[in-house]
């Protein structure tokens, strides 16, 4: 624990001359900071801008939201779920040095830590055309909560300045320009995650997504075999998508699952008795959303226990008419 019990003062209060009338029991006032946040890093993502990033506190340093600065600058405020920003409004061709302090619900600020330092590439002007797509991904897992990422480079008329990596449509990380790969952390155990890749210059023009590509976390020691149906895919018909997957081992039959759409709960998929598959599971869904429309879809398994199992990949596909 970061912090030690709290330290309790008693408060009396006297009156007249008879001696105490009553006893207040205090608690110390908390000003103890927490630790400076790790792992910071900054990379330039254009000629104004710098992407910011940290390791996730632990729960008990009690964290409540990190303060970003720019030397001495405090240039952007965040809760503490967030662990990187985007820096803008920033010259090219201009170094600077950020760092990271960690606020707690008494207001205590940490150290900042070490300095990460990144240098703005020049303009280009008038810059429309983007980088080409990483022509292939690959990914592993390197443990629970840990996986790699790589990719091919891309190619730029202006030059590539930053590769991001997307997980879901989300922006996870920014690696530099002369990298190919990458380690993320923070990562959760027994999960299915997708990952894909973007080329981005020096004008914030970024690439089409390069291949997704799944990545399983093994589960975390103790926590048995992983609970993620496996093989999910999905295909739009005219009117229709179909998913198949395989379902995971929970030590028995898997009769429901529940369907997430663009990451809303949507459906709960049952079997019947006599009617659960023993290999391939398959579902239909009949759609009215207008052709063009774009889905974002991912299910997961109720278990043996009640509990909702981890998500499967998550599959974008584009309605048909």
């Amino acid at each position: 624990m970061r912090r030690s019990a709290p330290t309790l003062a008693l408060c009396l209060a006297v009156a007249g001359i008879t001696g105490i009338t009553g006893l207040t029991g205090c608690t110390a006032p908390d000003t103890e900071p927490p630790p400076a946040p790790a792992g910071l890093t900054a990379q330039a993502g254009s000629a104004t801008s710098v992407h910011v990033m940290w390791d996730a506190a632990a729960d008990r340093d009690g964290v409540t939201g990190y303060q970003v600065f720019e030397a001495d600058r405090l240039v952007r405020e965040l809760p503490a779920e967030k662990t990187m920003v985007d820096i803008t409004g920033l010259a090219p061709q201009t170094g600077y040095a950020f760092t990271v302090r960690a606020k707690d619900a008494a207001g205590n600020l940490s150290g900042p830590g070490p300095a990460a330092r990144a240098t703005t590439p020049a303009a280009k002007a008038e810059d429309r055309t983007a980088p080409t797509a990483p022509a292939a991904t690959t990914a592993r897992a390197t443990g629970p909560r840990s996986a790699q990422v790589s990719w091919t480079a891309a190619t730029d008329d202006t030059g590539v300045t930053a590769y991001d990596v997307y997980q879901g449509g989300v922006r996870i990380h920014t690696a530099g320009p002369g990298e190919s790969a990458t380690a993320l952390n923070n990562l959760r155990p027994d999960t299915v995650y997708t990952f894909t890749v973007r080329a981005r210059d020096g004008a914030d023009n970024s690439s089409p997504d390069a291949p997704a590509v799944d990545v399983t976390t093994p589960p975390a020691s103790g926590d048995g075999p992983g609970t993620a149906p496996a093989g999910f895919a999905a295909t739009a018909s005219p009117g229709t998508v179909t998913l198949t997957w395989t379902a995971p081992d929970t030590g028995g039959e898997t009769i429901e699952y529940e369907l997430y759409v663009n990451g809303l709960p949507t459906t709960v998929i049952q079997f019947g008795a006599g009617a659960v598959p023993s290999g391939r599971a398959e579902h239909r869904l009949t759609v009215a959303e207008p052709a063009g429309t774009v889905w974002a879809v991912k299910l997961r398994a109720r278990l043996p226990d009640g509990n909702w199992g981890s998500f499967s990949a998550e599959r974008r596909i584009t309605l048909v008419a």
